[in-house]
């Protein structure tokens, strides 16, 4: 009566009570189980630990049997564990462990000891103990939720993502749940599996229809197979449900920019932007700062980003806080770079070479293309050089090295790199193949790559047994996309058109194959619809690139859309005054539409660049060709000029 009225109300003087009629009680029946027992709990319920376990204690010193006490024991331990990596913490979790593994010896067909036991090795970092408890719960109840949860995280967190899935789908699809079906997508997206993603959660919403985590996990994998309006509205129904959802007007936001549909996605931005916590609001500045680069509002989008950059900066980062802010420095850089800024896109680019580590070599390959592009190749070729001489080790730099001199005429020397690099074991066989076929391509030797592209494939036919999925589906995509390269620039056509259909059955959306199999198409002029739906994917995909707005704008005068083809030219020059390859194609636009002056002026323009560019960034005939055309030009506007005059 006493310990029930302690419970009430909390107070201690009844539970000192309570204490002292059990006392009595045991004189009278010191071995009684159910009496040691009631003292021990009481002990524990009234925030007395200490005499909780010396009574637990006592009762298995008595019978070491006694499941009460283990279990409370296993109770009082599992309170008593800390959230840090301290020794009490370590000592609390061993002995946790010690008497759940009793009690699972105790009481065999007991599930949730198992799970509990097999939770606590997990903790512990004993993945053999707990996937053996796991294993036993599943054999008493192989349709348990939380044994396939739990058995199929262990897998996952030991990089075994095929046994982890295959353990979720074990559980019949009539007894699926909505956590096992939600478990199961997030699986399949640590697969890249996006498709088997995307119907596991559609499964976890049908059966769960107001859980936004899996809403928001399957709008995001809509949004990431270019589902665009099946994601719009899914994060749309988020927002319908939940007004004060700022992540999800971030999403509504990031899908109508990709739409195209600007002004909404600014409104959209705006909604979110009130609700935003101070994290948020810099998903939203860079939202709006990739909206307005889309627009060509360059300056409003250079202001956006460095506002980030300042309210983010600090003296030391983290990991994480390290890979945001490389992110930030590239994009502004690249906007600079839109702006022919170069000397500010230097700068920032030296700002990422300064976080350190990987970000360094990236910093300096962001300085070198920018060098390139601005046609400084002296500079271009200083950096590289900077760049492998502070890594040695780094394979990314001397390759960016390797790729600059062979651009610069210096074969031997680029080819004596990578060998060396070889033969002082900084790169593997696997590794001097791929880098080795990149720099014949930049030499056109042809027949070079194409060897170094056989060994690669021997190679990996060998290794295949070993590799990981997705390293063997980046390796398969990097020897296909070079197959075709390979295969285009001989004008073997067929053959590159048939490795880039392989490259888009593997991953759709390879941005660089959409681009370059739909520009191979409308370059000859055939299949344009097909060239079309290619390059405007790759333009939605990567809006700012001014080499997709250029292919988008060919396709479209190759099918006689001229308006569309000027505004995408032109667009594309803004982005990237010094290509002559959009110069040539805005002067052919410019005499198909009866513009012959501003043809030749365009064609001048293209000259001019063709003469600063390196011999590898040029196709052999490309600038005669440009020149027959200016002249041709010119000698119709004189006849033109000569005719006025008469």
């Amino acid at each position: 009566m006493y310990e029930e009225m302690a419970t009430n109300t909390g107070r201690q003087d009844y539970a000192t009570r309570a204490i002292e009629e059990y006392k009595l009680a045991l004189n009278a029946d010191p071995t009684s189980p159910y009496l040691n027992n009631g003292l021990a709990k009481l002990y524990f319920s009234t925030n007395r630990v200490s005499d909780a376990v010396h009574a637990a204690q006592d009762m298995v010193k008595k019978n070491p049997n006694d499941l009460d006490a283990h279990k409370l024991l296993g109770q009082i331990y599992l309170r008593s564990l800390g959230d840090g990596q301290s020794p009490e913490t370590q000592k609390m979790l061993d002995l946790s462990i010690g008497e759940f593994s009793k009690i699972t010896q105790l009481q065999p067909k007991d599930i949730d000891s198992h799970l509990l036991l097999g939770q606590l090795y997990t903790l512990n970092h004993d993945s053999a103990h707990a996937r053996e408890q796991f294993e036993a719960a599943k054999a008493i109840d192989p349709g348990n939720e939380d044994v396939a949860l739990n058995l199929s995280r262990l897998y996952g967190q030991s990089g075994d993502l095929q046994q982890a899935v295959d353990v979720l789908k074990a559980v019949p699809p009539e007894d699926r749940t909505a956590k096992i079906s939600y478990a199961l997508g997030m699986a399949y997206d640590q697969m890249h599996d996006n498709k088997a993603a995307i119907e596991a959660y559609r499964d976890s919403v049908d059966e769960e229809p107001e859980n936004p985590d899996a809403q928001r996990a399957l709008g995001q994998d809509l949004l990431s197979d270019n589902q665009l309006g099946p994601a719009l509205k899914v994060f749309q129904d988020l927002v319908t449900a939940s007004p004060q959802d700022e992540k999800a007007f971030i999403k509504i936001a990031q899908i109508e920019r990709l739409q195209g549909n600007y002004q909404q996605a600014f409104a959209s931005l705006q909604k979110a932007r009130p609700l935003a916590s101070k994290d948020d609001l810099i998903e939203v500045d860079y939202e709006e700062a990739l909206i307005q680069d889309c627009l060509g509002h360059f300056d409003e989008s250079v202001s956006l980003l460095k506002r980030i950059l300042s309210e983010t900066e600090q003296n030391h980062y983290s990991d994480g806080e390290r890979s945001n802010r490389a992110l930030l420095l590239d994009r502004l850089a690249l906007v600079y770079r839109e702006e022919s800024k170069t000397d500010e896109a230097i700068a920032t680019y030296q700002q990422m070479t300064a976080l350190g580590g990987d970000y360094a070599v990236r910093g300096y390959e962001g300085e070198d293309d920018a060098y390139r592009s601005a046609r400084e190749y002296e500079k271009a070729t200083a950096v590289a050089r900077e760049a492998a001489a502070k890594y040695p080790k780094d394979q990314s730099a001397q390759l960016m090295l390797a790729l600059q001199l062979a651009d610069m005429g210096h074969a031997d020397e680029a080819i004596k790199i990578e060998a060396t690099q070889h033969a002082d074991g900084a790169l593997n066989d696997h590794d001097l193949e791929e880098n080795l076929a990149q720099v014949y391509l930049r030499l056109h030797r042809w027949k070079d790559a194409s060897d170094q592209l056989d060994l690669l494939e021997k190679g990996m036919a060998a290794r295949n047994g070993n590799a990981k999925d997705a390293a063997q589906r980046d390796d398969q995509i990097f020897l296909l996309f070079y197959r075709g390269d390979v295969e285009e620039r001989q004008k073997h056509y067929d053959e590159a058109a048939g490795y880039f259909k392989k490259i888009l059955a593997i991953q759709p959306d390879n941005v660089q194959t959409l681009n370059y199999y739909g520009y191979m198409l409308a370059d000859r002029g055939v299949e344009l619809d097909e060239a079309l739906r290619l390059i405007q994917r790759a333009v939605q995909l990567e809006p700012q690139e001014y080499e997709y707005l250029d292919s988008l704008g060919w396709v479209y005068f190759k099918m006689g859309q001229y308006t569309l083809a000027e505004a995408k030219l032109r667009e594309a020059i803004q982005r990237m005054g010094t290509d002559p390859t959009v110069h040539d194609h805005l002067g052919e636009l410019y005499e198909k539409t009866g513009r012959l002056k501003q043809a030749a002026e365009q064609w001048e323009i293209s000259l001019g660049e063709y003469e600063k560019s390196l011999p590898g960034d040029t196709e052999p005939g490309d600038v005669n060709k440009v020149q027959k055309k200016l002249e041709v030009a010119r000698v119709k506007l004189a006849k033109g000029n000569s005719d006025k005059q008469q």
